[in-house]
């Protein structure tokens, strides 16, 4: 059998970053500087380099970005009360809230305070909503999962087949699933709860995993002209890992994405187009 072949997200990353920069040009042609907000309220070291990362990508599209730092002793209201103040900031036209924030934060309800018009990470209950009602055009839909189909779909069409989501959690699972549906395909939910997790999956012709748990999908999950997106994202000794064991899919799978490399690299560069896309909705031409 011939070894699988792999779904790298840089390629599509770089059309996408060509695409924003482009649109930003013209945008600061017309007397718009496009200003991206991160806020940062924790002390997790790889929420900070999330953001700066970020940083680094806007400054070359020629956006602009504030990375704000919020002490997390200053608390849960204080935290909602910057949010909504930054959102509601002419000048400012995307708000994102870096995850993981400090634990004693809820993450759910500061995301809430985010404009929709302006939520780059499409994660607020008005965007969720739009896509579980099959409206992804009125919505921003989250990077990850956008990141997640369009690699699959540059293996095979979706309409029709049999996939399975392997987590259900807010940043990928909650918006992929409906999204799968919105293109119809049939689709297998799978998490914590589930048993049999192997004969589960043997059906699909396509499996997405977003479980945060390194190596949870290995050879005795896996088949023959399966198509595997694993959107996991771990650091073990000091190695960037997926859910999914890469040897194995190499040898088993018809195709899947390797990490790092595969949806990494398409997401972070989504973020951005989100950007364009939240400014569209504001009605900024």
């Amino acid at each position: 059998m011939a070894e699988a072949q792999l779904l790298r997200g840089a390629p599509m990353a770089e059309r996408v970053r060509a695409e924003v920069s482009e649109r930003t040009a013209s945008r600061v042609s017309a007397g718009v500087q496009p200003l991206l907000v991160v806020v940062v309220a924790t002390d997790d070291a790889s929420a900070i380099h999330y953001a700066e990362t970020k940083r680094r990508t806007a400054d070359k599209l020629g956006i602009a970005i504030d990375l704000v730092r919020f002490d997390p002793t200053l608390g849960q209201a204080a935290l909602e009360t910057q949010i909504s103040q930054l959102s509601g900031e002419d000048r400012v036209h995307g708000v994102l809230v870096e995850l993981p924030l400090d634990p004693q934060l809820d993450a759910e309800a500061a995301i809430a305070q985010i404009d929709p018009r302006k939520d780059v990470d499409g994660l607020t209950p008005a965007n969720l909503g739009l896509i579980a009602l099959g409206r992804e055009d009125e919505a921003i839909c989250p990077a990850t999962p956008r990141a997640c189909l369009q690699l699959a779909e540059s293996a095979t069409a979706l309409a029709g087949k049999r996939v399975a989501v392997v987590g259900r959690g807010r940043s990928v699972g909650r918006a992929l699933i409906p999204m799968l549906i919105n293109r119809d395909a049939t689709v297998t939910v799978c998490h914590s709860k589930t048993t049999g997790l192997a004969a589960t999956l043997a059906p699909c012709d396509v499996v997405f995993v977003a479980a945060g748990r390194p190596g949870l999908i290995g050879a005795d999950h896996l088949r023959s002209g399966q198509i595997v997106i694993d959107a996991g994202i771990s650091v073990v000794d000091q190695l960037v890992v997926g859910d999914v064991d890469g040897d194995a899919a190499r040898s088993l799978t018809a195709a899947f994405t390797p990490v790092p490399g595969g949806v990494g690299p398409l997401t972070s560069s989504l973020i951005f187009a989100n950007l364009m896309r939240a400014m569209t909705l504001q009605g900024i031409a």
